[in-house]
């Protein structure tokens, strides 16, 4: 009865430690940042187009998550380690839009809110150029001064 009970428990924690795996792997939220802003690296200037659609998944048909203009940031949540995004790019302003372009990008296990340049991805560039962490710029609040009131003065003072 003992080792019946023992064998059991030892299959639960097996159980439960491989559905953590598996939930670990496909069950990830990610955060993703969407910029259309020019850059540089390795000495090249990278322009960002006037403006770029996103679209999530793997067409068009569906609303845009946003019309990034130069400059602009997006986000969207994603669930796993991958992302699949459609562009509609145009490149310069009153220009026509190209063909709508579908990329899957494979999101890090190690970050929380990656940053995802698309100037530098159309580029071609290594992950390293492209791919960067948000993270959140801390603001002080202003310190209330504190109003001191001397209790030996009264009205009759003035």
């Amino acid at each position: 009865m003992n080792k019946r009970r023992l064998v059991f428990q030892l299959l639960l924690v097996l159980v439960l430690a491989a559905i953590a795996g598996v939930m670990m792997l496909i069950g990830r939220g990610h955060t993703v940042y969407f910029d259309n802003k020019p850059l540089e690296y390795q000495g090249t200037s990278y322009e960002s187009p006037y403006k770029i659609e996103v679209h999530v998944g793997d067409n068009a048909d569906g609303d845009a998550i946003s019309k990034l203009y130069e400059g602009e940031r997006t986000s969207a949540t994603q669930i796993g380690q991958e992302i699949t995004i459609t562009l509609i790019i145009t490149r310069e302003k009153g220009g026509d839009e190209e063909a709508p372009v579908t990329y899957t990008i494979p999101l890090p296990y190690n970050m929380d809110g990656p940053i995802i340049n698309l100037p530098a991805y159309l580029a071609g560039l290594p992950e390293e150029a492209y791919l960067s962490e948000f993270v959140p710029v801390i603001t002080e609040e202003p310190v209330d001064e504190e109003i001191v009131i001397d209790d030996g003065m009264s009205l009759g003072d003035f």
